[in-house]
């Protein structure tokens, strides 16, 4: 049991880490700091976005309409950080 728990929270410590990234990456991509013409990122932004954008559709779903205001990043982490306290507290 303690196995499937570690292994859980490390899915849990990717996610988030991807979920920063891909927020960074964004901003950074629309106040003009990286270029999305260039080749790296272009194709680091794209790999995490396509990971990541299933997960953000269902959360958006569920959220009402923001304009120019994405929640659903902060949604996601505010979930795994919740899942990441009930597991700690009820199985450790």
């Amino acid at each position: 049991m303690t196995s499937l728990i570690q292994i859980i929270s490390a899915l849990l410590n990717i996610i988030t880490f991807l979920v920063i990234i891909d927020v960074i990456l964004s901003l950074l991509i629309q106040f003009g700091i990286l270029d999305q013409r260039n080749q790296i990122v272009s194709q680091i932004w794209l790999s995490i976005r396509n990971v990541m954008e299933p997960i953000y559709s269902r959360i958006r779903s569920l959220l009402p309409k923001t304009i120019g205001f994405d929640l659903a990043p902060a949604v996601l982490l505010f979930a795994i950080f919740a899942i990441e306290i009930v597991i700690k507290n009820n199985f450790y």
